[in-house]
């Protein structure tokens, strides 16, 4: 039971993460046309991996893109950011599928 609730534990931190980098794709979308804007990306899979190696924590980390910007100084790619979001999508269905099944597999062992 302590490896599911683990589990779930580091789920939940992926799920939180992956929240977070789905505002921060949103709101590089909606500042796309404001001047100066530098476009954010939010990583966290390097952290997780370490703090499940070493048994540490994790955390979110948001930083500037690093795209080149354009004449208003703005680096907003739409293209990337749909790409992006996507990407985030897909993470986020993967992430809820796996905390299901670990729902799945707690409920079956509370009810056997």
């Amino acid at each position: 039971m302590a490896g599911a609730t683990q589990a779930i534990g580091i789920l939940q931190f992926a799920l939180d993460a992956v929240v977070q980098q789905q505002q921060v794709i949103a709101n590089n979308i909606a500042n796309q046309d404001t001047p100066g804007y530098q476009a954010n990306q939010v990583s966290f899979e390097s952290s997780l991996a370490q703090a499940l190696q070493s048994g540490g924590s994790a955390s979110v980390q948001t930083s500037p893109e690093g795209l080149p910007s354009g004449v208003n100084g703005n680096n907003v790619s739409l293209s990337t950011e749909m790409t992006f979001m996507v990407e985030n999508n897909l993470a986020n269905q993967t992430v809820d599928n796996a905390l299901s099944g670990q729902f799945t597999i707690l409920t079956d062992a509370l009810s056997a």
